[in-house]
């Protein structure tokens, strides 16, 4: 069948390559794509915003089956469109999508169906979100309530930080997404990303993974998109994994289902894996970004036909086979990122970095006026190895890294130290 895959990043890139590689699929389309993912399908310079545009290419060019990469295509309601026009697309409606589409839909729904998360509140007058402040202390967060591109969560050491980012929310400074914001406890704890592929009933896990949200080395540094990213995360033992899915996962699936929006598609669970037990930080209802390119090239088994099973509403029986060896990815960013940064300096190198155990996936790149590849944005490439151990993967990845000749961009240099860290304290390493 020939397929359609929806965004331009890191993450499109893992899933086109995995797309493809897939016996269901004849011709792979991605819409916008990059430079990365025309390696693998062809590009179409489309406006996705427009469901109508996207209903035609698929009957122009007899595409069956459409999958949405990012949340805001989801969020806007293209799944509903497209099957509303007879075509198959994979991810959740837009009503289920709000679990991702706002804070306090998901915050306000776990505390309905006694999924564990961190104790919270609604705000859009300023003052009163202030007060509050005051009365709570620090540390706490403060979350915009919509879609804000990974940059609408702060964690604040001080009551005058978070006062500073209530203001910056509801002031305007998000747009839209901050118009209502939702502040919250400050867990302690480990954080983890849990995946699951569902089809509004039940859910096959998807895989785990942690990744590195701040800018700088050190866990320092503004929030980011995601600065690197491992997998699997080793805090997950099986016996945790059934304790998320019977206390947050399948609960969430019910919940949605006794509501009448059934949840269908990629749920990915940020957790924070407390003294007391794990606790919903937030939801994602779609692959994350940088987590795909960790999760997807460990995955044996074939992504198309277990997406069009939980489309089909029959994972009963799917099982998904996953490689022994870890993946670690090292996001390479514009300099200047997460803030303004300049577009165009050029990327040499990455033929150097290729390897056996080593992709090199695009997100925020182009072809210059010469068809040299350029930086376009703030993250711009995600190196991933896999290795027979943590160390190696980091080893090979951030050997990559330094073949690529990019002196516009930058990267940490401690991105799975954690998982390294605790694999050279364990007593025997099972791999």
């Amino acid at each position: 069948m020939n397929i359609l895959l929806i965004g331009s990043g890191g993450r499109e890139h893992a899933l086109a390559q995995a797309i493809a590689a897939s016996p269901l699929c004849d011709r792979v389309f991605i819409a916008p794509g990059n430079p990365g993912t025309a390696q693998h399908g062809v590009n179409v310079p489309l406006d996705t915003a427009d469901h109508a545009a996207v209903a035609e290419l698929c009957r122009r060019e007899s595409i069956e089956f459409v999958v949405v990469g990012p949340e805001a295509p989801l969020v806007a309601g293209i799944v509903d469109d497209l099957e509303a026009a007879g075509i198959k697309c994979f991810g959740p409606s837009k009503a289920a999508a709000q679990l991702e589409g706002s804070k306090s839909f998901t915050k306000e729904f776990a505390q309905e169906f006694g999924i564990p998360t961190a104790a919270f509140r609604r705000f859009t007058d300023p003052d009163a979100a202030k007060r509050y402040l005051r009365e709570t202390g620090a540390p706490i967060v403060v979350k915009a309530d919509g879609l804000a591109a990974g940059k609408g969560v702060v964690v604040a050491q001080s009551v005058e930080e978070a006062a500073e980012a209530v203001d910056l929310m509801l002031g305007g400074g998000l747009g839209a997404a901050g118009a209502e914001i939702v502040i919250e406890e400050c867990l302690v704890g480990e954080e983890a990303s849990v995946f699951a592929l569902c089809d509004g009933t039940r859910s096959v896990p998807l895989g785990t993974a942690q990744d590195h949200k701040r800018a700088y080395d050190g866990d320092r540094g503004p929030n980011t998109g995601g600065m690197g990213a491992y997998s699997p995360a080793a805090a997950v033992t099986p016996e945790l994994q059934a304790e998320i899915e019977a206390r947050i996962i399948q609960p969430t699936l019910d919940g949605m289902r006794a509501r009448g929006t059934p949840f269908v598609g990629i749920l990915y669970a940020g957790l924070m894996l407390t003294a007391e037990g794990p606790k919903l930080i937030e939801y994602n209802v779609r692959f994350g970004d940088p987590e795909a390119q960790v999760l997807l090239p460990r995955l044996r088994a074939d992504i198309v036909a277990a997406m069009l099973a939980a489309r089909g509403g029959v994972l009963e029986g799917v099982r998904l086979g996953w490689s022994d060896f870890p993946a670690l990815a090292v996001v390479m960013a514009t300099n200047g990122y997460p803030g303004p940064v300049e577009r165009g300096s050029v990327i040499r190198g990455l033929e150097a970095a290729k390897h056996e155990h080593v992709t090199v996936f695009q997100a925020g790149t182009a072809l210059g006026p010469a068809g040299e590849l350029v930086a376009a944005g703030g993250r711009v490439l995600a190196v991933t190895a896999l290795g027979p151990s943590f160390a190696e993967a980091q080893r090979r990845a951030y050997e990559a890294v330094g073949a690529i000749d990019w002196p516009g961009g930058f990267c940490r240099t401690d991105i799975g130290r954690r998982a390294v860290e605790r694999e050279a304290a364990a007593p025997a390493n099972p791999r």
